[in-house]
């Protein structure tokens, strides 16, 4: 009987871990639960005899894997996965995936709010500013900035996007306008909304070169990861636009900076919150049980990542 670990810092919510479970037991597999841990060697003890594990944002490094020798696959519940050591994955024969699309809506909806939040001065009573007939651009356009593209038009703005792997023609067919560059993005967006992975190609490479090019009153959105930005060049940007504003469903680490210097331009949640929906929980987290079955059971590798 295959044991399955669900691993999670930042458990399901109740409704997805009671589905979780039906899966798993429907299809005869044992599970244990490791929620709310706080040391890494907890996880290390608990996977020891795990066949499978789900986790979310728990980090699976080196030392997971080498204290894991019956593991075979371990699934993210959710699109990104940088929290997994992708080479020592594979230096140990197990498959690494994701649930592509399934915390979507949930993502492109708090991004949409978050960007009304800043347009109206963060509630604070004052004038502020609809998104109506402003332009929107996306850095991206997988299944988040699609959902959000959707929501965008239908209170009015005008959508453009950017990503060099996705054709002008799937754009069109959602209303999309097509950029053909990096530099587009900045210098064309009111609200500019990023979608990108943190890679090594992509880590800091939001840099004063492309913020420079931003117009001075621009709202930028990240619902990606904060790597992605050079921190220094945001500070810069806070410093040479005085209208520009960030919001970010992931603390940045000049948040110290920005809360002392430009607390009325600046806001991130608490925790990383774009998936932090039970509906999302529940979503992902069963897309996760059931790949991991459909991987044990048939060798299904339809979301391997590595």
């Amino acid at each position: 009987m295959p044991k399955v670990l669900i691993a999670t810092e930042k458990p399901f919510a109740a409704a997805a871990v009671q589905k979780i479970k039906a899966e798993l037991d429907a299809a005869g597999y044992a599970h244990a639960w490791l929620e709310n841990y706080t040391d890494p060697k907890d996880l290390h003890t608990a996977v020891a005899d795990a066949d499978a594990l789900i986790i979310r944002s728990d980090k699976v490094d080196e030392a997971v894997f080498a204290a894991a020798p019956k593991l075979k696959i371990v699934v993210r519940a959710g699109a990104g996965y940088d929290n997994i050591d992708l080479a020592a994955a594979t230096a140990h024969n197990v498959v690494a995936m994701n649930t592509p699309g399934q915390n979507s809506n949930a993502v492109a909806e708090l991004a949409l709010a978050m960007m009304i939040y800043m347009a109206r001065g963060k509630f604070n009573g004052k004038s502020g500013s609809e998104l109506a007939g402003k332009k929107l651009v996306l850095y991206g356009f997988g299944f988040v900035p699609r959902f959000l593209a959707k929501m965008a038009k239908g209170v009015g703005m005008e959508v453009f996007a950017y990503d060099p792997y996705i054709s002008p023609e799937i754009m069109a067919k959602e209303g999309v306008t097509t950029l053909n560059s990096v530099q587009e993005i900045f210098s064309t967006g009111d609200y500019i909304s990023l979608h990108i992975p943190a890679t090594a190609e992509t880590k800091k490479s939001i840099n004063w070169d492309l913020l420079s090019l931003m117009k001075d009153n621009c709202i930028m959105v990240n619902t990606a990861r904060k790597e992605v930005i050079d921190e220094d060049s945001l500070l810069k940007a806070f410093e040479e636009k005085a209208k520009f504003r960030y919001v970010s469903d992931v603390e940045p680490d000049c948040s110290a900076k920005l809360a002392e210097l430009y607390p009325d331009r600046s806001y991130w949640t608490p925790k990383k919150m774009g998936a932090q929906t039970g509906e999302a929980n529940v979503n992902a987290g069963v897309a996760a049980a059931k790949q991991i079955i459909a991987f044990l059971e048939k060798g299904d590798t339809t979301f391997k990542v590595n």
